[in-house]
């Protein structure tokens, strides 16, 4: 493995940096209840550190792995993640970690992480490796129906514990399936039978259990959750929303932060938040509201502007690469990127209900940076070897150009 520094994307590792930079500052204003709870101020951003520091060396070495080694590996994760996120729906399981009424992390050798996160990572390479053989008309509904199988026994055990983040898997393979040109009599069926199932899920949940005031039980039992979050977020009744409950907590203080934030185009400036102290967990999913406080409409749109850059780089790299299966897993990963970090924005500023969904590389959490991390290396590896092949064609057409015969005219 030859590691030339002459071939890197510098764009994407300025991008990578820039949002290196960005949650280190958020996380020193935001992780002030956790530097209250341990009584130290590096305590909580030192541990965030190590694992930046970690994430930065995983995307250095996986940018120089070919991408034919990334794809037989996404098949290896892809069936070792699957077996453990299933392994969260079995009652009593010792690795199983429930945080918050969530059993959505596995605690390995005193490693406590989200497979789902594995899960995102590996069926985003298989999908596209998978699309990328399609070589005719004929075989795009055999493809389609088996990246539709491979998808739906992955998200199935994903949606009993987090839902948000089987939709989001469900919107990316939909992206991909488009770009790999699956007629739209299959992909439009899908979504229509998805949304069908999503409004009666509600619909059951709501008259059933939400109203009566009944509980749920067994894998779904979550549902109740889902369903009461999204009545809180589009209640008529405006006056509900001002009252501080439980469980509306974290959207009325993000509101203020975001109000206070708003009402100067730069903020309150850096480590100048007061809501970092109220809104709970103010460093994990709601940190973006935290730095609309602290930096304004213009810190907010920058830090926008850095999430579409990602993704407008990815297409730059995408639409000048030959292999297809490269092109698809870019893709897929630049838009994983782009559309968690939009809908966890959304969140924070009132837009949607709550998800859960963190701010990629920004809000706390090892299992997030270092799998972001993963996702810029690959990213950064294809365009690597599209820098490198692009060399040595030129390098071919200058060799044949010097070898030519030299023809004179008399």
């Amino acid at each position: 493995m030859n590691f030339k520094l002459d071939h890197i994307d510098k764009t994407f590792w300025g991008l990578f940096g820039m949002l290196i930079v960005v949650a280190i500052i958020a996380l020193f204003s935001a992780s002030s209840t956790l530097v209250y709870q341990r009584g130290s101020v590096l305590g909580p951003i030192g541990s965030q550190m190590f694992f930046i520091v970690l994430g930065i060396i995983a995307a250095f070495g996986i940018q120089y792995i070919p991408s034919y080694w990334v794809r037989f590996g996404g098949y290896v994760l892809l069936g070792i993640s699957t077996l453990l996120v299933y392994s969260t729906m079995i009652p009593g399981n010792p690795l199983v970690v429930t945080i918050n009424g969530a059993a959505r992390w596995v605690r390995i050798a005193g490693i406590t992480f989200q497979p789902s996160e594995l899960a995102k990572l590996s069926l985003i390479i298989v999908v596209a490796d998978q699309l990328a053989r399609i070589k005719n008309e004929a075989d795009k509904p055999k493809y389609f129906y088996r990246t539709l199988i491979i998808a739906g026994i992955v998200m199935l055990p994903v949606m009993a514990s987090n839902l948000s983040t089987a939709v989001l898997i469900g919107l990316i393979i939909f992206c991909l399936w488009i770009l790999a040109r699956i007629p739209w009599k299959y992909t439009l069926s899908v979504v229509g039978i998805a949304v069908t199932a999503l409004v009666l899920g509600y619909a059951i949940v709501e008259f059933g259990f939400v109203r009566p005031g009944r509980a749920m039980h067994g894998p779904f039992k979550r549902a109740t959750t889902w369903v009461a979050r999204i009545d809180r977020h589009f209640v008529d009744d405006n006056h509900s929303k001002y009252v501080l409950t439980d469980d509306n907590i974290q959207e009325v203080y993000a509101s203020v932060a975001i109000a206070r934030g708003g009402a100067s185009p730069l903020g309150v400036l850096p480590g100048n938040s007061k809501e970092r102290d109220y809104l709970p967990l103010a460093f994990a999913d709601y940190i973006f509201a935290i730095i609309v406080e602290e930096s304004g409409v213009l810190g907010a749109a920058f830090l926008i502007f850095i999430y579409l850059a990602i993704l407008f780089r990815a297409c730059n790299v995408s639409s000048r690469y030959s292999d297809m299966p490269a092109m698809l897993m870019t893709m897929g990963l630049a838009l994983m990127i782009t559309c968690q970090a939009l809908i966890s924005m959304l969140v924070a500023v009132g837009l949607g209900p709550v998800t859960g969904q963190p701010l990629p590389l920004i809000s706390r959490g090892g299992t997030s940076v270092l799998i972001t991390s993963i996702y810029f290396g690959i990213m950064m590896g294809v365009s690597r070897e599209q820098m490198e092949l692009k060399e040595r064609v030129q390098e071919t057409i200058d060799s044949s150009l010097d070898d030519a015969p030299i023809v004179t005219l008399e």
